[in-house]
């Protein structure tokens, strides 16, 4: 009989649909497996499931409530096509609706914001030098680098903020989802309190020079960015953005703390269960989400397909792994406030350098 079935992995490649996402439809009732092996649990799926799938996956893809999903497939193969129709058409209207809300909102932000006076801060008229070890550098800008964004409709995003004030240099990295800090001392600065934004292509190419013990020679002069490690040099136009307050999203709520040793929870994460999401929002593809629980007592567990989701948190697991690759500790501490807030990725040694994660909603 199963030679006239799907198994799940063959049905989520047919349909678009993750694995985790067919595994929770089937708990919801959506769509059901037509033949459970009761030894092994494994789910198999009819010929015209296939079509039923690829209606859900659409029906996700376009934001279609779970209570609607399921009244569509139920009168999928029905001699009567009003009510999918009917559904259909609804949805279309409430997208309809919600698009024009957004736009008279958005209209009445932008009209605000034209009659707002917000120059762009003044790049310094004479140079910015200052000297940092360059191992240090090194160290925060590999600790920063994955949260930068790539989004071309944010691209003030998709550089690395160098914040120079004082006797310290701070390197932000944010695409919205996810950002890091770096702090890192410097052994002289000339000049005031200053703000720039190094394009990827030259922070990488900065971070390429830093592979030596001496001082990391930093000038920046109007909107070019000039690094110099012994007898070698790299320069480059800054953005010509202004970099969002990153200080204004670091008030984060107290939490649960919970130590974990990171090579564990690397493989728990990596071997662990993972669970269906929302499509992300700027290219529309499912993210692998992996659910997280603390307790009391500081454990953290990565929750299976059975447990309990309440109490829980769900982030993006890629984006976990990440954080936990740049943190480039064997012990990390994870601040976790209320489910609606960021994760916060910490060094035990480091309090001026981590990372925040966005924490992601499950589907319905």
């Amino acid at each position: 009989m199963e030679n006239d079935m799907y198994s799940i992995g063959e049905l989520a490649r047919e349909s678009g649909l993750s694995v985790s996402a067919l595994r929770f439809y089937d708990r919801a009732g959506v769509l059901v497996p037509a033949r459970v092996d009761p030894a092994s649990g494994y789910r198999w799926y009819g010929a015209g499931q296939r079509a039923e799938a690829a209606v859900l996956a659409r029906l996700r893809r376009a934001g279609m409530p779970l209570a609607d999903i399921r009244l569509v497939l139920a009168g999928w193969s029905g001699a009567d096509p009003d009510l999918v129709r009917g559904l259909l058409q609804a949805h279309l209207r409430r997208l309809e609706r919600g698009l024009s809300d957004a736009r008279e909102e958005f209209s009445a932000l932008r009209a605000r914001l034209d009659r707002r006076e917000n120059p762009m801060p003044a790049l310094p008229a004479t140079p910015v030098h200052l000297a940092l070890p360059a191992p240090e550098l090194a160290a925060a800008l590999d600790a920063v680098r994955f949260a930068a964004g790539t989004d071309p409709e944010l691209p003030m995003l998709g550089g690395v903020l160098l914040d120079i004030e004082d006797d310290a240099l701070r390197v932000v990295a944010t695409d919205r989802y996810r950002m890091a800090i770096a702090r890192t001392r410097t052994t002289t600065h000339d000049g005031p309190h200053t703000q720039v934004i190094a394009p990827l292509p030259l922070t990488d190419a900065i971070r390429a020079l830093l592979d030596g013990e001496e001082t990391a020679q930093l000038v920046v002069e109007g909107d070019r960015l000039t690094l110099d490690t012994g007898d070698r040099r790299t320069t480059g136009w800054c953005l010509d953005h202004d970099f969002p307050d990153y200080r204004r999203l670091l008030d984060l709520p107290t939490g649960r703390r919970a130590r974990i040793d990171t090579a564990a929870f690397r493989t728990a994460l990596e071997t662990g269960p993972v669970h269906a999401s929302e499509p992300r929002q700027q290219d529309g593809a499912p993210r692998d989400l992996s659910v997280l629980r603390v307790t009391a007592d500081g454990t953290v567990t990565v929750c299976g397909d059975g447990d309990d989701t309440s109490d829980t948190v769900a982030f993006d697991r890629d984006y976990l792994l990440h954080a936990l690759t740049a943190a480039a500790r064997p012990t990390l501490t994870l601040e976790f406030g209320t489910p609606a807030t960021p994760l916060a990725v910490r060094r035990p040694d480091d309090e001026d350098t981590f990372s925040i994660l966005m924490p992601v909603r499950l589907s319905e």
